[in-house]
């Protein structure tokens, strides 16, 4: 699957779990796209591996994948928002990540 507005950065942790992290900042035009393209990573994610992000059974609890969406609105000519997107998951989420999304690393 081809992502046109988010380039994730690998970051492994002790626990053998990693997490992937991306950030996007964009004009109001191109903010519906960027959401969208979350949308379709977090349907994939749930299809995959089932809920997560404290929908049930996130990583916390033993589940095999979690994330976070922040959004901060930047007052400037043009506005724009920036968007920072983290998924987190088991050894298995992060190779299926990496092989979906074409990653490396």
């Amino acid at each position: 699957m081809q992502l046109d507005y988010l380039d994730f950065e690998f970051s492994d942790e002790e626990s053998g779990h990693g997490s992937f992290d991306a950030m996007a900042s964009v004009t109001a035009d191109r903010l519906p796209a960027v959401l969208a393209e979350i949308d379709r990573v977090l349907a994939w994610a749930e299809k995959a591996f089932g809920p997560g992000a404290g929908l049930k059974d996130g990583l916390e609890d033993g589940g095999e994948w979690d994330c976070e969406v922040q959004r901060a609105e930047e007052l400037g000519s043009p506005p724009r928002t920036t968007v920072t997107f983290t998924l987190s998951g088991s050894p298995a989420f992060c190779d299926a990540f990496r092989d979906k999304f074409e990653l490396f690393g």
